[in-house]
């Protein structure tokens, strides 16, 4: 036979055969079908209602027991189900009893062009029946009273927009903002994690051989709100590293400490024995620190022994408290 363009080509779906003895109703499938609709099942040339027969897992199991026949029950597969993927039915079958001339049937919604049309187990040509607009089925000729028409009607998906898997492929075009949080990065990434800074718009007054806690009450930032009262508590855990200078008005050869306090109690400090004649002397600290996330805070506290009270410098640059996530749990 000759053809316009190309010789057509088709492709064999797997297909089981199994023989009938009467009595038997379970067999044994070569491949584990998603459900009763990814088959199709024909007993002695006659396609099965899925209502006759179930599946579970390798296993066919009719409601009644197929005849005695060689090779006359067929098995024919739409699809093999992909592994852990959940599946969407492949087809959809709805059967009529039709009345005396009736020639229009309406079966659940379809796609043109994917649908087939049995009349009394026996498959219509596409001259025998319209089905253009996703909702009827009209047959060319009435139906006889009590024929059984069927519809078969296919799912249809696309995977256009599949995302290739080759490497870039995912950029943040695809990325939902605030999708990927601090929980689904990876170890050792800090991401975006909470993060800090205040400092001394007012002044602290430090009592001579006292320790005091610094007043830092004028935030620049704060990520995640976990700064409130001059007291830093970060609610996700990981590792923090945090600064503070604290500067005093005041000049003379003494020693001024700046401690960095977790949970109220000293964890780090940086000191200065000063004799120089400037303005003021400061005392710096930096420490990487870990936090739980939840109960764990943070704070600063400076001591000085001049013998005296001496205020803090309330100047940004001068008196500042910060920190940040570095590494998470």
């Amino acid at each position: 036979m000759s053809y316009i363009g190309n010789q057509p080509t088709s492709v064999a779906f797997l297909t089981d055969q199994f023989s009938g003895t009467g009595s038997q109703t379970a067999y044994t499938l070569s491949a584990a079908p998603a459900n009763t609709a990814s088959i199709l099942v024909a007993v002695s040339g006659v396609l099965q209602d899925p209502t006759t027969y179930s599946t579970s897992g390798l296993t066919l199991t009719f409601s009644s027991a197929p005849p005695s026949g060689t090779g006359n029950i067929s098995v024919r597969y739409l699809g093999i189900p992909a592994s852990n993927i959940t599946t969407t039915a492949y087809r959809t079958v709805t059967d009529f009893t039709a009345t005396a001339g009736q020639t229009t049937f309406t079966p659940p919604s379809y796609t043109a062009g994917f649908i087939n049309v049995y009349r009394n187990g026996a498959r219509l040509g596409a001259a025998d029946y319209t089905a253009t607009n996703g909702t009827t089925v009209v047959l060319a000729t009435g139906a006889t009273s009590g024929d059984l028409v069927t519809t078969e009607s296919f799912y249809v998906s696309s995977v256009l927009n599949a995302i290739p898997a080759t490497s870039g492929a995912v950029t943040s075009a695809y990325l939902l903002d605030g999708s990927v949080t601090q929980a689904k990065l990876s170890t050792n990434v800090s991401g975006n994690g909470p993060a800090f800074g205040a400092y001394a718009g007012s002044t602290t007054l430090m009592i001579s051989g006292a320790y005091t806690k610094v007043l830092f009450d004028t935030e620049v930032y704060d990520t995640n709100s976990n700064f409130a009262s001059s007291r830093f508590t970060p609610t996700v855990a990981g590792y923090y590293q945090v600064n503070s200078t604290v500067t005093i008005q005041s000049t003379g050869s003494f020693y001024v400490l700046t401690s960095l306090y977790k949970n109220g109690s000293s964890f780090a400090e940086g000191g200065l024995a000063s004799g120089n004649a400037s303005a003021y002397n400061r005392a710096s600290v930096s420490a990487l620190v870990y936090a739980n996330g939840s109960t764990d805070y943070f704070e600063i506290y400076c001591a000085q022994n001049s013998g005296s009270s001496i205020n803090t410098l309330n100047v940004q640059a001068s008196t500042y408290f910060n920190g940040s996530l570095v590494r998470s749990a």
